[in-house]
């Protein structure tokens, strides 16, 4: 690390604002935050050839750099965040997996430490309140269904800093417990689901607005059954996430949700598990051991897809170079939807003075070049 950059010019590079790119455009960063001016002796930093895009927003993450979310010590899971701020994510959500309740109310006063520190920006409880049919890398005998005391048990341990839970919203308790979250001003999201199309219509109307991992863990499009997938991609009060590893989503199932929802509807998230970052290798994930190899995490029993070992720089690149999407459009989806969705675009998710200096660097090709996280480099580019 190199350091603050108290008062820096970043020069010469294409800069994404919400307006649309400036070419050889600048950033003027004091202190923490983006300035809308620039001071006398501020230090100048030559970025041509380069774009300059907002830090990325990762709303759907379990871990990385061999930490575990879920189950990791403080200082484990502060790796697995530094390892992320590194590609270039420079405000995390974490989430948690399927486990006992009381656990994962334990889980909840630990995160939420984090959170109020300033290091997390909110916990995400994936399981267990979802379906035995869509599971997924979740153990099926710690499944239950959503009881709304259960869901405001977990609420209350994470004490006001839960920002998302994922639901089979099918399920006994389902609609009740969205209602509940959206009094509170908290996630519904509808995932690991085997509802019909019907059903997810009532859960999108009861007040949920997220589709986790869209086409992952849910029923596939067909058409006489359409099914969760064409409820969330046309209802306009919804968006929908989307694994970009290559894995879990062929190019034109991305295409597809991206052509139907439009650009300010998708979040790009990881998914991402303890290896990403790290390596292939024996892990777990909560109770269930996962094996990576070359990259793909699969669950030791049964083969099923266990997370992912994506970082968002990895997903960005992927989106503009193989996908074809305009950059501006992968920035929206990267930075400012998943922002917006947590309530904190009033700080990040855009390069507007006022806001942090959460900012990424990237070269010609869309390689990572650089990181800053609130006017700090965690990876100062080497230009020249």
């Amino acid at each position: 690390m190199a350091g603050r950059a108290d008062s820096t010019v970043l020069a010469g590079a294409r800069v994404v604002l919400p307006t649309g790119t400036v070419e050889n455009g600048r950033v003027i960063v004091e202190g923490t935050r983006i300035a809308g001016g620039t001071a006398e002796d501020a230090r100048t930093l030559d970025l041509s050839g380069h774009w300059v895009v907002p830090g990325f927003v990762d709303m759907h993450n379990h871990g990385g750099g061999g930490a575990s979310f879920t189950s990791g010590t403080v200082d484990e899971v502060l790796t697995g965040i530094r390892t992320h701020r590194e590609h270039g994510t420079t405000t995390l959500v974490a989430s948690t997996v399927t486990g006992e309740m009381d656990f994962l109310a334990h889980r909840a006063g630990v995160l939420s430490e984090l959170v109020e520190q300033g290091d997390l920006a909110g916990i995400h409880f994936e399981g267990p309140f979802i379906s035995p049919c869509r599971k997924g890398a979740h153990s099926e005998e710690l499944l239950r269904d959503p009881d709304p005391a259960e869901v405001r048990k977990l609420m209350d341990a994470a004490r006001g800093t839960a920002k998302m839970f994922t639901l089979a919203t099918e399920l006994p308790g389902g609609i009740d417990s969205v209602r509940l979250l959206a009094e509170h001003g908290v996630i519904a999201a509808i995932g690991h689901t085997d509802a019909t199309y019907e059903q997810t219509v009532e859960a999108i109307d009861a007040g949920a607005t997220v589709a986790t991992h869209l086409f992952n863990a849910m029923p596939p499009l067909a058409h006489r059954e359409p099914g969760p997938i064409a409820a969330l991609l046309e209802d306009e009060r919804i968006t929908v996430e989307l694994i970009n590893d290559g894995t879990h989503l062929h190019p034109a199932a991305l295409e597809l949700a991206y052509h139907h929802a439009g650009a300010h509807r998708v979040a790009l998230i990881t998914d991402a598990m303890d290896a990403a970052g790290f390596g292939d290798g024996l892990y777990q994930l909560g109770p269930l051991a996962v094996e990576v190899k070359d990259g793909v995490a699969r669950l030791v029993e049964g083969g099923s897809i266990a997370g992912s070992t994506l970082t968002l720089d990895t997903a960005f690149h992927r989106a503009v170079t193989i996908d074809r999407i305009p950059v501006g459009d992968v920035v929206q989806s990267i930075s400012a939807n998943p922002a917006r969705l947590l309530g904190v675009y009033d700080k990040v998710g855009s390069l507007e003075p006022g806001k942090d200096a959460d900012l990424v660097v990237l070269d010609a090709d869309f390689g990572l070049k650089g990181v800053m996280r609130k006017g700090e480099w965690i990876k100062e580019p080497q230009i020249g």
